[in-house]
């Protein structure tokens, strides 16, 4: 059993900051991608970022320059900072991570999600 916990969302004033973390916990042999993504009502799910296990991380259009992405392959986790929030951030976040639990079984899993919302 493998679970991804979110923490960090809430309401934030536009130009604010805010940090999510997520953490993978359970029967993992080796974790592959992890990332963020973001559904606002209406609207699909979308990739906010992602972070291979070597570092090497991709970003949507609308977040590059504004966000960064981190994992501490240690620790088993991931990190969103998103700096200069806007209202169109707003949406619920998931954490999504590739988890091998077997040398050769792996698969894609889901966190719950954490609402963040940019509201003055």
């Amino acid at each position: 059993q493998v679970q991804l916990v979110e923490s960090g969302g809430g309401l934030v004033q536009p130009g604010g900051s805010l940090r999510l973390s997520c953490a993978a916990s359970g029967s993992i042999f080796s974790i592959n991608a992890m990332g963020w993504y973001r559904q606002a009502p209406g609207k699909e799910r979308e990739l906010v970022a992602r972070i291979t296990s070597g570092g090497s991380t991709n970003y949507a259009d609308s977040v590059k320059g504004r966000a960064t992405i981190s994992r501490d392959n240690a620790k088993n986790t991931v990190s969103l900072q998103m700096n200069s929030l806007k209202p169109e951030d707003t949406a619920v976040y998931y954490c999504n991570a590739d988890i091998m639990t077997s040398r050769y079984y792996g698969y894609n899993y889901w966190g719950q999600g954490t609402q963040v919302t940019v509201s003055s």
